[in-house]
């Protein structure tokens, strides 16, 4: 078969084992002709095409962003967009395509199979918020990443008698802030699925005074907001899937903390570093059982899924049953971290 494959939405680490594993599976089981797409749907939209053979993909498990590109090119939004993918597919000869992306990514896959686009998805996003798997390949490294930072900042927290805010990625969830926080032993988490009180995060730290503690460390995802408030917002800017940029949430509460409280407060943004980088072992894994089950799915005809991680298996999900649903946090796990609030 000639099968493509593309990365589309931000970039997880991981996504670059998934093309290596769907690569050699096909080429070395299946005899499989594999072509890669460039930037995500954007790709098929521009015929931008690029032919992966087993030395395109050697050495490639360790690295992270995506050999192929990505972008946030929703065909939907694009006057025959659609049909202009079904031309350039049906041009290039695919008889397939593999989609590595999150909600918006795969909800493109979803929908074009009304267009005869056979497809089969794998779940990427940092955030860990897809329906349908326990884990998502990428999340694993950014929590680590948020708790190595946690850990350097509580020494100059604790030197300096701070509150030190860290601001990480989590636009509808807080996996990272939760997992990361709980990790690094931070002594308030704030997540979207909890708006938060002001005067209820200056009391855990008022509590800490008391105790001789001066110094407090906070997680904060971004898109967290207050009881009754909107989430902060960096720019007015949407992308072709209707999200606006979040971020500044830190800063609102350094300045509702130092007003409240008197002590200095500072922020550090994590943002885009959550991404970068080398994966971990466990997501490197992850990655690579998700690219041989995805091609595997391919051969078994079973388009309009999406391979899951669900215990310790890979089995296939229904993309009608992940689309557009998003995996909140578990707040038993939030109210045991509740415990070491303050």
């Amino acid at each position: 078969m000639k099968i493509g494959v593309l990365s589309g939405g931000g970039d997880a680490p991981g996504i670059n084992a998934v093309i290596r594993a769907v690569v050699r599976r096909g080429i070395q089981s299946y005899n499989d002709e594999i072509i890669g797409i460039r930037d995500g749907w954007r790709g098929l939209l521009e015929n931008a095409f690029t032919p992966l053979n087993l030395n395109a993909v050697s050495g490639i498990l360790p690295r992270g962003g995506s050999i192929l590109g990505t972008s946030r090119t929703n065909p939907f939004k694009r006057e025959g967009g659609p049909e202009q993918i079904m031309e350039n597919a049906g041009k290039a000869g695919l008889e397939a395509v593999i989609a590595i992306g999150g909600d918006d990514t795969l909800s493109v896959a979803y929908k074009m199979a009304d267009y005869r686009l056979k497809c089969v998805g794998v779940p990427k996003t940092i955030d860990n918020d897809l329906s349908g798997t326990d884990y998502t390949f990428g999340f694993n490294t950014a929590v680590a990443i948020a708790t190595e930072a946690l850990d350097r900042l509580h020494s100059t927290a604790e030197a300096h008698n701070r509150v030190m805010i860290l601001e990480v990625m989590g636009r509808y969830t807080g996996h990272i802030a939760l997992e990361a926080g709980l990790a690094g032993g931070a002594d308030v988490i704030l997540i979207p699925e909890k708006p938060f009180d002001i005067e209820e995060v200056c009391e855990y730290i008022r509590r800490r005074q008391k105790r001789g503690r001066n110094f407090s460390l906070i997680v904060v995802a971004e898109g967290a907001k207050p009881k009754g408030g909107k989430e902060i917002v960096y720019s007015e800017r949407i992308d072709e899937f209707g999200h606006i940029s979040l971020g500044g949430v830190g800063y609102y509460l350094a300045k509702e903390i130092e007003k409240c409280t008197g002590i200095e407060t500072r922020v550090v943004v994590l943002g885009h570093i959550q991404r970068g980088g080398s994966p971990t072992a466990y997501d490197r894994i992850l990655a690579t059982r998700f690219g041989i089950a995805a091609i595997d799915l391919v051969h078994e005809g079973k388009f309009g899924y999406m391979v899951a991680l669900q215990g310790n298996k890979i089995v296939s999900v229904p993309l009608k049953d992940v689309v557009g649903k998003r995996k909140t946090v578990d707040l038993e796990l939030y109210n045991i971290a509740k415990v070491f609030f303050g």
